[in-house]
C-alpha cells in the first residue's frame, strides 16, 4: 500500500470506511470520488496525475472482501482479489488466472477490474466478459440507494456507483477462451467467456471488443461470425480493430465446442 499513500498525498480528502455504510455514506452520489480497491488500475493514473479527484476512498477495510455461497448462488465482495477466484470453474476461474500477473492478481480487486475505465493503451474490465456469460448481477450504491441489477445494466453507468458485491449462479458448465500473443505480456487483448446452465441456454460475453464487457447474444445459437453483430473493435496498443474481427469468431467457435463437448 506504499504506493497508493504516495499516490493519495496530491488527494483534498482522504477516506477510510470500516463497513458497508460507513462506505455508501462516504461515497454519496459519487461526485468527485475515486473509490480505490487494490490500486493496481488507479493509483498510476493518481501518479500521473491523469485522476485530480476532490476526495480518495480506500476500501480496504470496509468489510466488502470474501466468497460466500448459497446453495449454488455465489456472492463474492467488491474488495475480494482476484487471485480469490483463480481456481474457480469455467469461465470465471480461467478467466481470472488470465489476469496480469500474481502479484497484481493478489492485490488487484474485483470490484476495481469489472469498474475499471476505458484506456485507449489496452482493454480492462478483464472480468467482466466472464460474470456477463454468468448472468451476474450486481449490489451497487449512490446515495442512500442500494439496488441489484444486471451486470450488463450497470457497466455503462459503473463510474457513477459504488459496487458492493456481485452474485451469480454456477454454471452447468463453461469455457474461457483468450487471444495469446507474446507482445502482449500480462495484458488481455481479446477474450471470450461461455456458461451453459442447467436448462441448456448458453450465454456468450467478450472483452476487448469494446468500451467495457459485451453480450455476444448473436452468437449463443452457435454462429461464431455472428459474434461481429454484438461488438465494436478498436484499434490500441496491443492489436487493431480489424485483427480482433477476425480472432473474434474464432475464439468463440473455440468457446461453443467446449462447451458442447462438456454436455
Amino acid at each position: 500500500m506504499a504506493a497508493a499513500s504516495v499516490a493519495v498525498d496530491a488527494v483534498a480528502e482522504v477516506v477510510t470506511p470500516t463497513s458497508e455504510d460507513e462506505a455508501i455514506a462516504a461515497f454519496g452520489d459519487g461526485t468527485d470520488v475515486l473509490v480505490v480497491g487494490g490500486g493496481t488500475i488507479v493509483v498510476p493514473d493518481l501518479t500521473y496525475r491523469r485522476l485530480q479527484p476532490k476526495k480518495a476512498m480506500l476500501l480496504g477495510r470496509a468489510g466488502l472482501s470474501g466468497v460466500s455461497r448459497d446453495g449454488s448462488r455465489v456472492t463474492v465482495g467488491a474488495t475480494t482479489p482476484v487471485q480469490a477466484l483463480v481456481d474457480m470453474p469455467a469461465p470465471l476461474g480461467p478467466c481470472a488466472a488470465n489476469v496480469a500477473d500474481l502479484e497484481i492478481r493478489s492485490q488487484g480487486t474485483v470490484g476495481g477490474n469489472l469498474c475499471a475505465g476505458e484506456s485507449p493503451e489496452a482493454p480492462r474490465g478483464d472480468l467482466q466478459g466472464a460474470f456477463l456469460a454468468l448472468g451476474a448481477t450486481v449490489r451497487s450504491a449512490s446515495g442512500s440507494e442500494v439496488t441489484e441489477e444486471p451486470l450488463e445494466d450497470f457497466l455503462p453507468k459503473r463510474g457513477e456507483r459504488l459496487l458492493l458485491s456481485v452474485s451469480f449462479d454456477e454454471p452447468a458448465a463453461g469455457a474461457y477462451a483468450g487471444l495469446d500473443r507474446p507482445h502482449t505480456h500480462d495484458y488481455t487483448a481479446l477474450s471470450v467467456s461461455g456458461a451453459r446452465a442447467a436448462d441448456g441456454t448458453v450465454r456468450l460475453a467478450a472483452t476487448g471488443a469494446g468500451s467495457h464487457g459485451q453480450r455476444l447474444t448473436s452468437a449463443e445459437g452457435g454462429d461464431g461470425e455472428a459474434a461481429l453483430k454484438d461488438v465494436s473493435p478498436h484499434d490500441d496498443a496491443l492489436a487493431s480493430a480489424w485483427y480482433r474481427s477476425k480472432v473474434l469468431p474464432v475464439l468463440v467457435r473455440r468457446v461453443l465446442d467446449e462447451l458442447k463437448e462438456s454436455a
